[in-house]
């Protein structure tokens, strides 16, 4: 890994997160600087390792704590993706910390050990990490582990050796060992005093992480420019990959107000600053057959960096999230000093990865009808791989039906154009007509004229026009009692 060598710019100032109890403070981390550089380079801690620099193998694994209602929060995520200055004020955890003074090891680590869960060891780091994550989440609280949860937690972690099974044995024997406990009172008291102290003037650092919606607004009227981050799990790779520098960074991921899920009358408001995971969890409490599509959507430590604001505003055409919330009704409010506008998601974007916001605003909520009785709804993400890969067409439906005939329809659509579209021909075609196939197949004629795919590394716009409507014709059947297949359920082993 090439460190990254930052120009003589604004001064920024100082780092401090807590870790193996005590505060670390460094000063001149130049914005851009990833929590695996910091780790590796600056503090040799050469433990985290490097795999893709992408986010997608989970070699970097580190865990991160975070004070939320009074309890600590624990959240494996990717180090080589993540910026150094958003840990600021956090507890943070690296493979060298687990083991006692003593050198006892941690649960995570011993179970690793007796279940033969690492062969050539460079996956093994992210894996003992992600364990531990699940341990100080579930264990300790006295939850029982199962094969499920130990997967779902596992799922940002990649191994070409073991195939899996015993690792996974490993989250399952955790619980059986010799408990460890952290004390989380003190160290919930080391962050409260560590916020209390600034760590620098705010205003003229170049990177900032306002707390209050007011001061967010207030940074981006006065720093227009400045690059926008939440979780950073697409700017990172902006510096990993394309060695990116930033002069001015403006994180969204402290404001209180963009943290929060408000459950509204008739509509769920989603702080743009919420991970994806809580939003996910929460818009599956609300529909439940969303559960497979939320899993799918990227490893967990993914998901709990990155932020579905972030997933919204990046407008990426193979962005999962939108095709969903265009389906669902969503809306977008974007803010500035001067007010604030309100509009369907579908509107926010003009192009490839452009939109409507001026370059004082940010997106502040994205607004989610709650489900209503008779509603179906089905979203259908098509790639290469089940799991941990970039889809090539998404596509969400939602359907409600009375008598056998169609009252309305909201269709989301993506990789399929520049921009995540609705497709308001298609919709417009099965509005007020029979729930029969022969509609159907109508309106597929519709939804394949209305959208021209290109042809990339992932699918050639023939083979997206074809899934576009075989994607409609699948929902038809399904909903006429057809068993689909969910690979979610398939294993290539008995369970242990």
């Amino acid at each position: 890994m090439t460190p990254i060598q930052s120009a003589v710019r604004r001064p920024v100032k100082t780092l401090r997160f807590i870790r193996r109890g005590e505060v670390v403070s460094l000063r001149n981390v130049p914005p851009e600087r990833t929590l695996l550089e910091l780790l590796r380079e600056d503090l040799g801690q050469v433990g985290t390792k490097e795999g893709c620099g992408e986010g997608d193998c989970g070699a970097c694994t580190v865990v991160l704590g975070e004070a939320e209602n009074g309890q600590l929060r624990y959240r494996a995520i990717n180090s080589c993706i993540r910026l150094a200055h958003s840990i600021d004020g956090m507890a943070l955890w690296t493979v060298e910390d687990l083991a006692a003074r003593d050198g006892k090891l941690h649960p995570a680590q011993q179970a690793m050990l007796e279940c033969h869960g690492s062969q050539c060891g460079f996956c093994t780091p992210g894996f003992v990490m992600s364990l531990f994550g699940l341990y100080q989440n579930h264990i300790c609280k006295g939850e029982a582990i199962t094969r499920a949860l130990a997967q779902e937690e596992l799922s940002g972690n990649l191994c070409r050796c073991t195939g899996y099974r015993p690792i996974l044995q490993a989250a399952l024997a955790m619980g059986n060992l010799p408990p460890v406990l952290l004390d989380e009172t003190a160290l919930l008291q080391k962050m409260e005093q560590l916020a209390a102290v600034p760590a620098g003037p705010e205003a003229d650092s170049a990177y900032k992480s306002p707390v209050t919606l007011a001061a967010l607004l207030a940074a981006r009227a006065a720093h227009p420019k400045a690059q926008l981050v939440a979780g950073c799990t697409d700017a990172g790779l902006w510096v990993t990959k394309l060695h990116r520098q930033f002069d001015e960074v403006l994180d969204v991921t402290r404001v209180r107000e963009l943290r929060r899920i408000e459950d509204q009358p008739g509509q769920l408001a989603i702080g743009a600053a919420v991970t994806l995971a809580d939003a996910f969890a929460a818009l599956v409490k609300d529909r439940p057959q969303l559960h497979n599509f939320a899993a799918r959507f990227a490893g967990l430590p993914v998901r709990n960096s990155g932020t579905l604001g972030g997933n919204v505003a990046n407008g990426s055409p193979i962005g999962d999230s939108m095709p969903l919330l265009i389906a669902l009704g969503a809306r977008v409010v974007l803010m500035s000093a001067h007010g604030q506008r309100d509009m369907p998601l579908e509107t926010l974007y003009t192009g490839y990865r452009q939109n409507v916001m001026s370059a004082d605003e940010v997106l502040a909520w994205i607004r989610v009808p709650k489900a209503i009785a008779g509603e179906t709804m089905r979203i259908y993400k098509i790639s290469k791989r089940y799991d941990d890969d970039i889809s090539a067409v998404s596509r969400a439906l939602k359907l409600p039906t009375q008598h056998a005939r169609v009252q309305s329809a909201s269709i989301g659509a993506g990789g399929v154009a520049a921009t995540p579209m609705r497709a308001v021909q298609t919709e417009a075609a099965l509005a007020g007509q029979p729930w029969t196939l022969q509609t159907v197949q109508r309106a597929i004629a519709v939804l394949r004229a209305e959208f021209s795919p290109i042809s990339d590394m992932r699918a050639s716009s023939a083979y997206r026009s074809e899934v576009l409507g075989n994607l409609l014709q699948r929902f038809w059947l399904e909903s006429q009692g057809l068993q689909h297949s969910n690979l979610a359920e398939f294993t290539l082993e008995d369970e242990p």
